[in-house]
């Protein structure tokens, strides 16, 4: 791979500064936001959403965009990394554009994909997950799989406040701020400098540490890594084109770490299956009323099918799919981490880290970073500081990939048939209370 020269390295920092001003002046999210109002609206009286979105600008990043597409030549593959980001931004700027209309599903699936999109190996879709994950986690009494007095609840401030103190531990000086907020969508929400906390949100002790490897090692981390890139700057900002590999390494992170809870699993299953369904013509009501039985409380329900269709059209057809990368982020980051293991390049794992990317763009990040142009990591979770454990966990699992389950299973189905239940999971005989 050749070595990018001085005169292409001034252009491709020059490109990339540019880049990231247009990157900052589009908030793909803030800008999808609907009047809270329309909650109630909807759910005492079934009047169905009207979102009216406050008008962008998008002239500004346009020009921006436009402006690095001219320091960039040639085809070292760094050029190539900042070429496909200026495709990413203008399709930003046009789901910006197009917010409300049918035409905002299309740059929403260039951006984010749809659920029936295959993946390398011309095969998998995040669907058929979305699928198998909602089928295998239907019918579970989630409760009976939790010790008794294994979970403490929580309020707001005192999550916030057991937070703080393993973002010290980590973090140091650096540590994110932790705020808690009226105005936050999801239960909690990182940036390198702040993690915000939904003050009306409820949590356990639990949830410290499933936020803790979601949110702050890996949101938190690859941002304040970012901002250590002088170089290219970009790499602290999180934008459309990083949020698939982004969110899909904090559920791995999850997973890894042991917090993934599978009421979170079907959840963000649940997310993919309602994309589909909203893709094929159902409307908010539809939507709303396939989430209705999962939900905690109809106010969840609401909350999940908002996600769904803001920014697009509420009669159906055209949803914002980008609810997917959850679920396909998991897929594609799994995978590459799985065949660096295979290729004996761990290494490249660490690259992961170095700020917001695409996996696409780790070859042109490994050639700047053996140059000494972008910076290591400094901020990792364990999992992925001690490679030890992940890389006997795949070897282990790639071998696991090859074992036929359907006999294994045909046969532990007949032998356990006539099994009685035996304890729950507080000690007690199935019989206990007869």
């Amino acid at each position: 791979m050749t070595a990018l020269s001085d005169s292409y390295f001034q252009s491709a920092k020059a490109a990339a500064a540019a880049l990231n001003e247009a990157a900052k002046g589009m908030r793909v999210l803030s800008s999808l936001k609907w009047d809270r109002g329309m909650r109630a609206g909807f759910l005492k009286h079934g009047i169905l959403p009207a979102p009216e979105y406050t008008p962008v600008d998008t002239t500004k990043p346009r020009d921006a965009i436009a402006h690095a597409r001219q320091l960039l030549d040639g085809d070292h593959i760094v050029t190539q990394w900042l070429g496909r980001l200026c495709g990413t931004l203008e399709s930003t700027a046009n789901l910006m554009d197009t917010r409300g209309t049918a035409a905002f599903f299309e740059h929403s699936t260039a951006l984010y994909g749809r659920p029936t999109d295959v993946m390398l190996d011309r095969n998998t879709q995040v669907l058929s997950l979305a699928k198998h994950m909602d089928a295998t986690l239907d019918g579970i009494d989630f409760d009976q799989l939790v010790v008794e007095g294994f979970e403490q609840a929580l309020d707001a401030r005192a999550f916030a406040a057991a937070l703080e103190g393993k973002l010290a531990h980590h973090f140091g000086d650096d540590a994110p701020d932790v705020i808690v907020s009226d105005d936050v969508s999801s239960k909690a929400a990182a940036s390198s400098k702040r993690i915000r906390v939904r003050s009306d949100a409820n949590f356990t002790d639990r949830d410290v540490d499933q936020l803790l490897h979601h949110e702050a090692l890996v949101h938190s981390a690859t941002g304040l890594n970012g901002n250590l890139q002088k170089n290219f700057p970009i790499l602290g900002r999180g934008h459309s084109g990083t949020t698939e590999v982004q969110e899909g390494l904090a559920v791995f992170a999850e997973i890894i770490t042991g917090n993934m809870d599978p009421r979170r699993f079907r959840r963000l299953s649940g997310r993919v299956l309602a994309i589909q369904m909203a893709i094929e013509g159902a409307d908010f009501k539809e939507v709303f009323d396939f989430f209705l039985p999962r939900a905690v409380d109809p106010e969840q329900a609401y909350e999940n099918t908002r996600r769904v269709f803001r920014g697009g059209v509420i009669s159906g057809g055209a949803p914002f799919t980008k609810d997917q990368v959850y679920l396909n982020g998991l897929l594609r980051v799994h995978n590459f981490i799985r065949t660096a293991v295979k290729l004996r390049r761990s290494d490249l794992i660490r690259v992961l880290f170095v700020g917001k990317l695409d996996i696409e763009d780790i070859p042109a990040l490994a050639q700047l970073g053996s140059q000494d142009r972008i910076q290591p990591p400094k901020f990792m979770p364990p999992w992925a500081s001690d490679l030890r454990f992940l890389v006997s966990y795949m070897a282990y699992s790639a071998f696991l990939n090859q074992v036929k389950m359907p006999g294994f299973q045909a046969y532990y189905a007949q032998e356990l048939n006539e099994v009685p239940d035996v304890w729950d999971f507080a000690g007690r005989s199935s019989d206990a209370d007869s």
